[in-house]
């Protein structure tokens, strides 16, 4: 196994400084943040691009081999976290093309794997939601397959911000629904990629979750999560993680990486860990990022080997 982290976390350097200090710090992967160059967004660490997968041609592919190489780092999967059920259907007819565009971008770099979300449109029932997911997402995973990649979908309800509710901005977030899900589509190309921390919070037991969908398992988020108890008192859980969710670095929140490192070599998953940082303790500028990641790989480098 191996510890990478994703590079969205550093919207302000470019892939060749990120690749210098990621492999100082001691990490051997990157998923390598991929939305369509120039791109904007109002969620945190979306609409960062440190790969333009539009131009990326021959002597561009050479150079990014050359680069991690160089640092001894591979690439463990290509990041696109867009809303793929987008209510909007202009603003989803733009999110499944650029898809398909990391998806050739994956192939042209002998990367099988792309992570993303399912999404969802949050006004609409989860049977509806199936229905979009039918309709929108088999010819996605047909083309990936075409193109050797899997599609690594992520089980985070999307659920954190009132421009969010009331349903969230994707649908792949308990057991339930990834079973409906994976047997709505059987592509062996379509998988997951699974965080423990979104399961934390809902109750979730993830060393089970590492179990029943093992074969699934494509990828895999370090990230952890702090159930704020008051706020938890003060809010309740009908709030779904508003005001009581907070996320946190590996060793800093709740999850047992122990066990759930265990459970994973005990399926065989032999892959990446990419470290996720999402905690807002460790913002604000580079060298309080960096020293979140140097937290993160203290803690799973004992266990990562």
């Amino acid at each position: 196994m191996k510890l990478g982290l994703l590079t969205s976390a550093f919207p302000d350097l470019s892939l060749p400084e990120i690749a210098q200090w990621s492999a100082q710090a001691g990490y051997e992967a990157l998923e390598i943040a991929c939305w369509p160059s120039g791109a904007s967004a109002e969620r945190r660490y979306a609409g960062v691009s440190h790969l333009d997968c539009e131009a990326l041609d021959e002597a561009a592919v050479a150079a990014t081999h050359e680069l991690l190489d160089g640092h001894g780092l591979s690439i463990s999967a290509l990041a696109y976290y867009p809303n793929h059920l987008d209510p909007d259907a202009e603003a989803r007819a733009q999110y499944n093309e650029h898809l398909r565009t990391v998806i050739v971008a994956a192939q042209r770099l002998g990367v099988d794997v792309v992570c993303t979300f399912v999404g969802r449109d949050p006004a609409l029932n989860e049977p509806d939601n199936f229905r979009l997911v039918a309709e929108v997402w088999p010819p996605l995973v047909r083309f990936a397959a075409e193109h050797g990649v899997r599609i690594a979908i992520e089980n985070c309800p999307m659920l954190f911000s009132y421009d969010e509710w009331p349903g969230g901005k994707n649908l792949a977030y308990s057991p339930a629904i990834l079973r409906e899900l994976f047997e709505l589509i059987p592509d062996e190309n379509f998988g997951l990629n699974l965080d423990p921390s979104h399961l934390i919070w809902q109750f979730i037991d993830y060393e089970r979750m590492v179990y029943e969908f093992a074969p699934r398992i494509f990828h895999v988020h370090a990230k952890d999560v702090e159930i704020d108890r008051d706020g938890l008192y003060q809010h309740g859980v009908m709030t779904r993680g508003m005001g009581w969710h907070v996320p946190r670095l590996p060793g800093l929140g709740e999850v047992r990486w122990n066990r759930f490192v265990a459970a994973l070599y005990a399926v065989g998953y032999d892959d990446v860990l990419s470290v996720e940082h999402e905690d807002r303790q460790f913002e604000g500028d580079r060298r309080r990022v960096q020293r979140g990641f140097e937290i993160a790989y203290r803690t799973l480098r004992p266990l990562v080997a």
